[in-house]
């Protein structure tokens, strides 16, 4: 071989080296690119994955809240219907124990007495319950003070003595506070 065609091949092996280095640089360069934006994809995925978890947890809690919203519509529902009916449950039991204090000609006739029960499992049915308060101690969230009169005996100080207006739940949520005479 001559001297011009090592030059020659010299140059050539200089020229691939080069072409060679530039396509390792671009090749580089175009994994740095991509590296990048794998990167960036990432981090969006995961953006994403969160926004998704977060609405999907605030969509469970609002079924949840309108499922217990509606269970207690339901409970409460004909509320303003069976509140009217108390009145009519306190008068029968005043008649009731009118009718049976001693001394007393007047009677409770066994209709009255059917059509009084009836009334009172239909209530209940309902999710009616009367407090019981006379002779429990006085309590102010269950019970609405009228008066207070001296106890006729020490361990009554701060009970009940008598209930003047039954108070009633319905389905555990007070719907009449009982009104009572409170002993001091």
């Amino acid at each position: 071989m001559t001297k011009k065609q090592e030059e020659i091949q010299e140059e050539e092996v200089i020229k691939d080296e080069k072409e060679t280095k530039a396509k390792k640089k671009s090749k580089s360069s175009k994994k740095d690119k991509q590296a990048d934006r794998i990167e960036e994809l990432e981090q969006e995925l995961g953006e994403s994955k969160d926004k998704f978890l977060r609405l999907f947890a605030e969509f469970d809690n609002f079924k949840k809240r309108t499922a217990k919203e509606r269970i207690d519509f339901r409970a409460t529902a004909g509320m303003d219907t069976l509140q009217a009916f108390l009145p009519v449950m306190d008068d029968f039991d005043r008649a009731k124990k009118v009718a049976e204090a001693d001394g007393n000609d007047e009677v409770f006739s066994e209709g009255v007495t059917l059509v009084y029960q009836k009334l009172k499992s239909v209530l209940a049915a309902k999710g009616i319950k009367a407090i019981e308060s006379t002779g429990e101690v006085f309590d102010p969230e269950l019970h609405e003070a009228i008066t207070e009169i001296p106890a006729p005996t020490e361990e009554m100080q701060g009970k009940i003595i008598d209930t003047i207006e039954q108070g009633y739940y319905l389905n555990d949520k007070i719907i009449k506070y009982a009104r009572v005479v409170v002993g001091k």
